[in-house]
């Protein structure tokens, strides 16, 4: 008998294991802990409707929602966009400004679709042909942005288009007396289109192959460097339509928006499974992440403690799903 088992092919379950692992471990480990989370706190505050509750934390954070997003392109491709805040800042501004000015909404909408881009297009571009450290050629594009809005206004500016107050105003009812906003049908939105282009697109399997090993990517013909730039165009997209949902949702425009949540984004993608490494995660890992933070703003907010609390607790997640990533993707012996 031993002879034969000797003899009988081996096979690198250890191998197998580990991908597996690697790629939806940490995201369900996400979403249970969402669940758990949740669960605690609508059983400790006995909230009237928890169907509401789960979906304010969308109402709340569609912003974040696409915002993770983009930052789960970028760092599927092992890079990281620390501009994404101040965007988001400039964003609110430049509406805001413009309607003020008389300008129409659809060209005021428009132009901040274009800048977000624009901005993530030649931090891409630096990065890729000058060969910037993602980090560096980011934080240069968070001053940057941050500094513009600094240009155009240092005050608060209404946005009072009756069509966006219409639209970050409205309710959209689900059934009886259940309801979100259109700001989280938009960031839905956002989400089916990401999972769509990154699982059934060549582009999308190029940022995965991109993020996973650059060198093999493209021996296999694709085009890394078209995939690294776009990736940063995407976030920046993406961090301009959230500032354009920030907006409606507070009906004006500040230039001190958005500050932290280049980090908000980063810490919703890592802690819903997104490797940092590249080449490992979902968008829909990133969204239990946001959900995740929601939940920590919603325990924070019902027990009256002061709002550091949720930055330390956020910490403490993140640091624990790093090094979990950590074992899950460290080779043996």
């Amino acid at each position: 008998m031993s002879i034969e088992l000797a003899t009988l092919p081996r096979v690198d379950t250890g191998g197998l294991l580990r991908r597996v692992h690697g790629r939806y471990l940490s995201p369900t480990a996400s979403l249970v802990l969402f669940l758990v989370l949740f669960g605690v706190v609508v059983a400790r505050y006995e909230f009237a409707s928890p169907t509401q509750v789960f979906l304010n934390l969308l109402v709340d954070n569609a912003h974040l929602i696409v915002l993770a997003v983009g930052m789960s392109f970028v760092i599927l491709t092992g890079g990281i966009d620390l501009s994404v805040g101040s965007v988001v800042a400039l964003s609110t501004v430049i509406v805001a400004t413009a309607l003020k000015a008389g300008w129409p909404m659809p060209l005021a909408v428009g132009v901040v679709l274009v800048v977000g881009p624009v901005l993530g297009l030649l931090m891409g571009l630096v990065i890729e042909y000058f060969d910037v450290q993602p980090f560096i050629a980011t934080l240069a594009g968070m001053f940057l942005a941050r500094g513009l809005c600094y240009v155009i206004s240092v005050d608060t500016l209404p946005i009072a288009d009756p069509l966006l107050r219409q639209f970050g105003l409205n309710y959209v009812y689900l059934y009886e007396d259940k309801f979100i906003r259109w700001t989280v049908v938009v960031a839905l939105v956002a989400v089916v289109v990401a999972v769509y282009v990154l699982h059934q697109s060549r582009f999308g399997r190029t940022v995965y192959a991109v993020g996973g090993n650059r060198q093999s990517a493209q021996l296999m013909g694709l085009n890394a460097s078209r995939a690294r730039v776009s990736v940063y165009a995407i976030s920046g997209f993406c961090a301009a339509l959230a500032g354009l949902l920030l907006a409606v949702q507070k009906l004006s425009g500040y230039s001190l928006n958005g500050i932290g949540l280049e980090l908000d984004a980063i810490a919703a993608a890592v802690i819903g499974g997104v490797l940092l490494s590249g080449g490992v995660g979902f968008v829909l890992g990133s969204l239990i992440g946001v959900l995740v933070l929601g939940t920590i703003q919603t325990f924070v907010t019902a027990e009256n403690l002061d709002s550091y609390w949720t930055r330390i607790m956020t910490g403490i997640l993140l640091l624990i799903f790093v090094l979990v990533q950590r074992l899950l993707v460290r080779k043996p012996g």
